[in-house]
């Protein structure tokens, strides 16, 4: 067991890494609970021969050898689930670790499952069965016990050779590119970048009228920076329906603030409710031609519910027969717009996808592709029709 508390060491460590491997398994503790940003608490990484645990909280300690060997272009990174690890060093390190490999994402591939949890893909790769006694344990407070990091040892000690085994799959399959694919949009920056001014987009809203919407833009902005500026959960701020209903109503005194749930005259007139009043004046201030749209939802084409319901059936049917997770194929919103538009712009029509799955689903959809359960076999079959062009 190795605890590395000191720069010398980390250097030496990532040096080694650097030297003798192709690949590295990473793995990080955090705590976000009262946070914006993610606090790292535990790094672990693993290369062929070297296993250890960095304390970023250790009294001096540089992580710029850490961050150095995530920007090893020689070196592949080797995460499970990889999108917070990934952000967190985006956030303090500024660029995503490259190249990458996300095991979740290539057991999904391998036909493993949705959103395959990194103890069940052990247990199916290496026969292991992890000990999580410590999986809500606070890694903020040290020190730190054997126990504590023998568990976070564990997550990457035994990625190794998932990752091997999946890489090997991949190639015996043929579907490195089918991975590839997906890592091209885990490494692109932009995917880790947040905008304040497009945060009102996350939010579930009632109305798309255009003064709505310029409020909630404005209002959800403000909060954003706020956060980031104290470094607070969002909701530390302003809950969600708070906002909402805040946007809806576009109070411009504090006596109108008072009257929506979240305010009283007391914190009507404090700080924070003068802020939000700030906000909303801003908002109301902007040109009508800057104020943000959203189309008015239409109506679904007749016919559309059930040719969702029979893509939900094609969809399990598709991936059974290549032996891929359906989550990674399509989700319920791609199925709707396919069933609503032959163009839908949605991943499920494009690519490899496309071939497993898209092609499919129109035939399905304009009735040259049957499907039919077969109870001596205990399996729905595929049928091709033929269709006469001119019907």
């Amino acid at each position: 067991m190795t605890l590395v508390t000191d720069t010398e060491a980390l250097a030496a460590l990532c040096s080694r890494i650097a030297e003798q491997d192709d690949f590295v398994a990473i793995d990080t503790e955090f705590m976000r609970d009262k946070t914006f940003y993610s606090k790292l608490c535990l790094v672990q990484v693993a290369g062929t021969e070297d296993v250890a645990a960095i304390d970023p909280l250790a009294p001096g300690l540089d992580l710029a050898p850490l961050y150095a060997l995530m920007a090893n272009v020689n070196v592949l990174k080797v995460f499970h689930a990889a999108r917070q690890d990934v952000e967190i060093f985006v956030n303090q390190a500024g660029a995503v670790p490259y190249p990458l490999f996300d095991t979740q994402i290539a057991g999904m591939v391998c036909g493993f499952g949705d959103s395959v949890s990194y103890d069940k893909l052990v247990r199916a790769i290496t026969g292991v069965q992890l000990d999580k006694t410590s999986r809500f344990t606070d890694w903020s407070h040290r020190p730190l016990s054997d126990r504590q990091i023998d568990y976070a040892l564990a997550d990457v000690i035994h990625l190794r050779p998932v990752y091997d085994q999946l890489r090997k799959q991949l190639q015996k399959t043929g579907r490195s590119e089918w991975l590839a694919e997906e890592m091209a949009q885990m490494v692109d920056p932009g995917t880790y970048r947040n905008d304040p001014e497009e945060s009102w987009r996350r939010l579930k809203i009632r109305s798309t009228k255009p003064k709505f919407l310029v409020v909630l833009q404005v209002l959800a902005a403000w909060r954003e920076r706020e956060a980031q500026s104290r470094d607070v959960p969002r909701n530390r701020i302003l809950r969600d329906d708070a906002l909402v209903d805040v946007a809806a109503q576009a109070p411009t005194s504090a006596a109108e603030l008072a009257r929506t749930r979240a305010f009283n005259s007391e914190s009507a007139g404090g700080r924070i409710g003068r802020s939000v009043l700030d906000a909303v004046a801003k908002a109301l201030s902007l040109p009508k031609e800057d104020w943000p749209n959203l189309p008015e939802p239409k109506d679904a084409p007749q016919g559309r519910m059930p040719v969702a319901e029979l893509l939900r059936v094609l969809l399990k049917v598709k991936c059974e027969e290549h032996d891929v997770a359906p989550k990674l194929v399509a989700s319920a919103e791609d199925l709707d717009a396919i069933a609503s538009d032959d163009h839908a712009n949605v991943r499920a029509l494009e690519g490899w996808r496309r071939q497993v799955f898209g092609d499919a689903a129109l035939a399905v959809k304009h009735g040259r592709l049957a499907m039919g359960y077969d109870p001596k076999r205990n399996r729905v079959d595929l049928v091709e029709i033929d269709v006469d062009p001119a019907d």
